[in-house]
């Protein structure tokens, strides 16, 4: 099975759901802006992704640039804010199996299709 973390307004977002529900029959759409992921969910799919924290941070979403930016912020509060905030997660993430990627480009998007 395949997991999406998606928002349904991102047209990158609409565009990889697209690809994947064309290739993949057992899809699981998370929308995160509705359902947020906890702490935890957070710090699997950064480990899932290989991320640091911040890598996984839209840094020019509005709330970061006024709240945190510039800002010397460890990994855990990092992690807060995507918890508080999380439309500052970069998007969309696809999760399969121990593996993840964000997908806004198609041809990373296929290929992780067929792992």
């Amino acid at each position: 099975m395949i997991q999406i973390y998606h928002n349904p307004r991102c047209g990158k977002s609409r565009n990889c759901l697209a690809q994947v529900t064309e290739k993949e029959s057992d899809v699981s759409i998370i929308k995160y802006l509705e359902t947020p992921p906890t702490e935890q969910e957070i710090k699997t799919i950064l480990q899932k992704l290989n991320f640091q924290p911040i890598q996984l941070v839209r840094v020019k979403e509005s709330i970061w640039v006024n709240s945190y930016k510039n800002k010397s912020l460890t990994d855990e509060e990092i992690i807060q804010a995507l918890v508080a905030h999380p439309i500052l997660i970069e998007r969309p993430i696809l999760v399969k199996g121990d593996k993840a990627i964000i997908g806004r480009i198609p041809e990373e998007v296929a290929q992780f299709l067929l792992r």
